[in-house]
């Protein structure tokens, strides 16, 4: 059961990921346009304030992909000296810590969307781009990023419950001589 959840996670975060990535694509893409067009004389204009929204979207909506992809950087020094069923442990724990984190940066985001929705605030550049544009998504992909970790802790604990220790392991992605769970 775990397993099938994961991979389903994995299957939609992959396709956030490609949508992000083409996002990504489409900015670099206006901001090469915008470098040509200076050598004219003329310019696009905002690139800069641009590239900004796209970097915060891209960082809260990437965070879900690097997640269930076991791309995030782990320190394994104390880790690597325990048995399959200690690792597994701190593996558990290693999550629970991470989903706390990520449910206060997500909690802490909403006064941020919250107040520029109430006031209507608008960025203080040229383009007055209106914050809630940007801070929705960006709120949302951190949002996205808390549920999946809270989802991945409670399916690695539920495998740490019924004793599938190098399962969990290879399911928060601290055991790197296993294959990634599919």
């Amino acid at each position: 059961m775990e397993r099938k959840m994961i991979h389903g996670l994995r299957v939609i975060n992959r396709g956030v990921a490609l949508a992000v990535g083409f996002g990504l694509l489409a900015c670099a893409a206006f901001v090469l346009l915008d470098i040509i067009m200076r050598q004219t004389g003329a310019s696009l204009g905002g690139t800069e304030e641009i590239a900004g929204y796209a970097m915060a979207l891209a960082t809260s909506w990437g965070m879900s992909y690097t997640l269930l992809e076991l791309g995030h950087v782990r320190i394994d020094l104390l880790r690597s000296r325990f048995q399959s069923f200690g690792r597994a442990l701190l593996d558990v724990f290693s999550m629970i810590v991470m989903s706390g984190v990520i449910i206060t940066i997500a909690i802490k985001a909403w006064p941020v969307l919250e107040r520029s929705l109430t006031m209507g605030s608008r960025a203080n550049t040229p383009l007055e781009t209106p914050l809630a544009w940007v801070q929705l998504p960006w709120f949302a992909g951190w949002v996205w990023f808390a549920v999946m970790s809270c989802l991945t802790t409670l399916a690695a604990l539920s495998l740490l419950i019924k004793r599938r220790f190098e399962d969990s392991e290879a399911m928060v992605g601290a055991f790197a001589e296993q294959e990634t769970l599919q």
